[in-house]
């Protein structure tokens, strides 16, 4: 679904694989890598190309079919995601053993994003999102008050 909302976005703005590859630095292979499922666009970037080009990080990950325009930016801040993770799982009453394995990924790897050493993975988050019915724009810090109507 990334990669189908990814391509979407694209088009929309009338953009090639090409130039979306040069504002992200990579080739236009590894864009349509995205855009195919091939591969998953690294968070990092599609914060930046949410944020260049004012899409919802919830939208283009395919979790609403509406882009919410906003008023600010999403700033990375691993440590706050962490915290965010930890008490979507402490209110969840789940342990890490169970939310990984809900996750196919490691114990350790879930345990790296909640304290902030790691950053969550779009792939990781997307799946996060929809389990638990809960918005990406909203762990990665975006808030419901700094939505543009």
């Amino acid at each position: 679904m990334i990669g189908n909302n990814l391509k979407y976005c694209r088009e929309e703005l009338e953009m090639t694989q090409r130039e979306l590859g040069n504002i992200f630095g990579v080739s236009n292979s590894t864009v349509r890598g995205w855009e195919n499922a091939y591969d998953t666009i690294p968070l990092k970037k599609l914060v930046k190309f949410c944020n260049q080009f004012n899409y919802s990080i919830d939208f283009v990950l395919g979790l609403t079919r509406k882009n919410q325009k906003w008023d600010s930016k999403i700033k990375i801040n691993q440590k706050e995601i962490g915290k965010k993770l930890k008490t979507l799982r402490n209110n969840s009453k789940l342990s890490q053993q169970k939310i990984a394995d809900m996750l196919s990924i490691s114990r350790s790897s879930y345990s790296h994003y909640e304290t902030g050493r790691s950053l969550i993975n779009s792939l990781t988050l997307y799946t996060i999102c929809k389990t638990f019915t809960i918005s990406a724009d909203d762990i990665l810090g975006r808030t419901k008050n700094s939505q543009i109507e």
